[in-house]
């Protein structure tokens, strides 16, 4: 599973400027304002060895006797649901009451807390920092999350904190194929769950969020070893009140990460929602083979079934990938062929691809269609290899491969699909090209126009001496 890090601190330290720029993202609203974040915001930090979920919690609101106790229950949740903490104080404005009231609360954790000291740009960070010893939470982290200063170093730190990546692959491997049933409250996801199973496994009852972590049970069919997992229903932050319900959609986001194949279950009487665009996005952007399945299928007439079909085209064409499934997870239509196209999906998404065959695929795909011309020089492509699996990823070797178009770069992933019948699983194509082994780096070499006036006189009287002494 991803780790989960949780950014807590006081409002108005810059917990969501260095969501944001962790995230690569403007997810997380940033104002000079106090307590402006009142949510919870979910974001995943990619960078070099890094891969984590990272959580930005709302500020710590002093008031009349001293802290407010609403977020005091909030903060007391995050740090439950983290792997990591990381403690942001606000290094311009010194330590304070609530500082130390909040390292009171994360000295008792048996968890990995780490002090960030930020706004350090424009000051001197060892004088900063200084008065921040005094938490007793380890040696403080400045940095500036406006700049991203320190942030490298900062990231350096959080890398030896994760766990060793050797037990979550180990686990993975003894798990067997985990499919991740996901989708919005109340969708029939725990009942499908136990159609699947054939069993009353988890609790099944009329009313959104019943479930409120992701259910894990491993099972056996057909000789085969599987692991379920029911997750939380997700639905838009506005209308999530419950604090215990707002970490589920962590649990869920580690679902996604943690499967192999992801059914995402959709009320088709209700049609595709905006909701559901969003969470099928979140599923594309993990890279996890996914089925589509229309609950509820066998209760729709005839022209309720071509609606959610044009909605299917129309709201979700970056998913014409996905196999979709109508069923019944009341009824079980439609239930027992689902195991069928999983192993399907599997078996795309953990393929084993040659380079001769990518390459000579790449070939075809250069003789139907070649790559534009960019600033007068047409790109080459060269060979091709796998780069990794689940999802498969293809790397693909060239020149000017950074100017190539993105229509091209769909029509080769297209092109891989068709030609390797890869359904129901996304394809990633990454593009290298080599480094000039004869470009070096321009040299600033002194030149008479580089020296000072005081070199100019003193060449000009050398000359002078030439010129008189011949």
């Amino acid at each position: 599973m991803l780790p989960v890090i949780a950014l807590v601190g006081r409002p108005n330290v810059g917990k969501s400027t260095l969501f944001n720029f962790l995230t690569k993202s403007r997810d997380a609203l940033v104002a000079d304002y106090a307590g402006l974040t009142r949510d919870r915001q979910y974001g995943r930090i990619k960078r070099g060895e890094c891969d984590a979920l990272v959580v930005d919690t709302s500020g710590i609101m002093d008031d009349a006797e001293g802290l407010d106790e609403f977020a005091k229950k909030q903060i007391q949740i995050a740090l439950e649901e983290a792997d990591i903490v990381l403690f942001i104080v606000d290094a311009r404005a010194g330590l304070n009451t609530s500082d130390e009231y909040i390292a009171a609360n994360l000295r008792r954790l048996n968890k990995p807390i780490v002090l960030v000291t930020n706004k350090i740009d424009g000051i001197n960070a060892e004088l900063a920092t200084a008065e921040f010893h005094a938490l007793a939470l380890g040696k403080p982290q400045p940095v500036a999350a406006t700049h991203g200063r320190g942030v490298l170093e900062l990231l350096n730190t959080i890398n030896s904190l994760l766990p060793n990546p050797d037990a979550t692959i180990e686990a993975d491997i003894n798990r067997g194929i985990g499919i991740a049933v996901v989708g919005r409250p109340n969708v029939g996801k725990s009942t499908l769950v136990n159609r699947l199973l054939g069993e009353e496994r988890v609790v099944v009852f009329d009313q959104p969020g019943t479930t409120r972590d992701s259910v894990f049970i491993p099972f056996e069919r057909d000789g085969k070893q599987f692991t379920l997992i029911d997750t939380a229903g997700m639905r838009r932050r506005a209308k999530v009140s419950l604090t215990v319900e707002k970490f589920s959609i962590v649990k869920s986001l580690q679902a996604i990460e943690t499967a192999n194949v992801v059914i995402y279950l959709v009320d088709a009487s209700e049609g595709i929602t905006d909701q559901d665009c969003h969470l099928l996005g979140m599923v594309l952007e993990a890279g996890r083979a996914l089925i589509i399945g229309l609950n509820k299928w066998d209760g729709l007439s005839i022209e309720q079934k071509e609606h959610v079909r044009r909605q299917l085209h129309i709201k979700l064409p970056f998913l014409d990938f996905a196999e979709k499934h109508p069923i019944s997870a009341l009824h079980g239509s439609g239930v027992g062929t689902l195991f069928q196209v999983v192993h399907k999906l599997y078996d795309a998404a953990m393929i084993d691809m040659s380079t001769p065959i990518l390459t000579q695929i790449l070939k075809d795909a250069l003789a139907g269609h070649q790559p534009p011309v960019v600033k007068g020089r047409r790109i080459k492509l060269k060979y091709a290899h796998q780069g990794g699996r689940n999802p498969p990823t293809i790397i693909i070797h060239g020149t000017k491969t950074n100017d190539l178009p993105d229509a091209y770069k769909r029509y080769l992933i297209n092109f891989y699909r068709d030609k390797l019948k890869l359904a129901g699983t996304p394809i990633r194509v990454k593009f290298l090209s080599p480094k000039n082994p004869f470009k070096v780096a321009v040299t600033n070499k002194p030149t008479e126009k580089h020296y000072k006036k005081s070199d100019h006189l003193q060449l000009r009287n050398k000359n002078r001496l030439k010129n008189t002494q011949s």
